[in-house]
């Protein structure tokens, strides 16, 4: 399976330096699952656009420090993107920018939220069940870096994870989109960096509160499995379409 990412930002130079970029670390994330998983990417935030749509299998959309309501000439085509990826049932998952982007990009409507910066550990209670959630648990628990959030749902979207700080923190569109609103991609010590990094931004109990709760575990390795899993569950009925072609031909 090759998936195409959409790379929205790139880390700063020095988290980047320690812990890798987006690039490094999604496929470090997915290839833990399946090996053969390939990567192409196109850096959005500099202009970059897949000409081709057949380019990749599935796709994913990362982080990024921009909020999808801002005035950067990327996003509007970024949410283009979006609409035809969705509209073409291609597989799509995002990932806490890439979670807004497709909400807004869908119906939907994102900003600030009043309940301020997640950050550190999110605790979640997992209120849907796919065929795709293998391992199967209860809960998922990511690291999480975000002030924005969705605050109204598209028609159509299904909460599959929720928790008073972020409502709605796991969706699914159909049967081949999905978006998670942690970062499995980032490791506690990643997090840790980008909380001192934000020191100034944060009111100091919420900087104490997320350095503390990356003493919890976090299931990285879960919601991994679950986004491989999704993403060749939405491959499954166009291969399946192109094997009856070719019998049909035979």
């Amino acid at each position: 399976m090759k998936v195409g990412l959409l790379q929205c930002d790139d880390l700063a130079s020095h988290v980047a330096r320690v812990h890798g970029n987006y690039p490094d670390l999604y496929s470090g994330l997915l290839q833990a699952v399946d090996p053969t998983i390939e990567f192409v990417t196109w850096r959005i935030h500099e202009g970059e656009l897949p000409a081709d749509l057949d380019a990749a299998d599935a796709w994913l959309i990362s982080g990024s420090k921009a909020g999808v309501y801002e005035d950067h000439g990327w996003i509007e085509p970024l949410l283009t993107l979006i609409r035809r990826l969705h509209a073409e049932g291609r597989p799509l998952v995002g990932i806490c920018f890439g979670h807004q982007a497709m909400a807004q990009a869908l119906g939907g409507r994102v900003g600030k939220s009043d309940r301020g910066w997640g950050v550190g550990v999110s605790f979640n209670a997992v209120v849907g069940h796919k065929s795709w959630m293998t391992p199967w648990q209860e809960g998922l628990d990511l690291i999480v870096s975000h002030q924005d959030q969705v605050l109204e749902l598209p028609e159509g979207a299904e909460v599959l994870a929720e928790s008073p700080f972020c409502p709605f923190y796991l969706l699914q569109y159909g049967p081949r989109a999905m978006s998670v609103q942690g970062h499995p991609e980032f490791s506690k010590a990643c997090s840790a960096d980008l909380m001192t990094d934000k020191r100034e931004k944060l009111p100091d109990r919420r900087l104490r509160e997320g350095m503390a709760s990356h003493h919890a575990p976090v299931d990285d390795h879960v919601m991994a499995h679950w986004i491989v899993n999704f993403m060749r569950e939405g491959l499954a009925p166009s291969r399946h379409a192109a094997d009856s072609e070719s019998h049909s031909a035979q």
